[in-house]
């Protein structure tokens, strides 16, 4: 089984709230690449909402399965939007973010890497990006988009 980061683009449209300070994938091994992003919020956000998109390679990227907007404080709350649940759940244990809003000061996500038993849904074999559009206030600050493989290896009755 192939489970891995492929590729990792980060982009702030308002440097005076949010600043990337690094965003970037290393390979540690053929099957293992390690997701490190560092940023800082400026200022204290209390009104944060995201818009989270799975797509799907088929010549370009296509939406696949999951739209999802939900309110960032609300969640951190409460953890109710079950799909985005399993995302959080999957990278928390490498990142700081732990508390609810007001949120300022470091965000760091370090050395988080795909393992297989983090996919609790079934998906099929190719490759995919997770698009995070983080919204202040209703307007657009950043985006985050993480590509990954997945290929199963699935054995098919062997002949002798």
């Amino acid at each position: 089984m192939v489970f891995r980061f492929s590729n990792l683009a980060c982009e702030s449209y308002n440097e005076k709230l949010f600043v990337f300070h690094s965003c970037r994938l290393k390979a540690i091994s053929r099957d293992k690449v390690t997701m490190n992003m560092n940023g800082t919020v400026m200022y204290s956000g209390k009104n944060i909402k995201f818009h989270v998109r799975i797509f799907k390679r088929e010549n370009g990227f296509k939406p696949w399965l999951f739209n999802v907007k939900f309110d960032g404080c609300r969640f951190m709350q409460k953890r109710n939007v079950p799909i985005i649940k399993i995302l959080f759940n999957s990278f928390k244990e490498y990142s700081n973010l732990n508390h609810t809003c007001p949120f300022v000061g470091p965000l760091i996500i370090q050395g988080f890497y795909l393992k297989p038993e983090l996919l609790v849904l079934p998906i099929p074999t190719g490759e995919y990006m997770i698009s995070f559009r983080w919204f202040y206030d209703d307007k657009l600050q950043s985006d985050l988009n993480v590509s990954f493989v997945y290929v199963e290896d699935i054995k098919v009755g062997e002949t002798k």
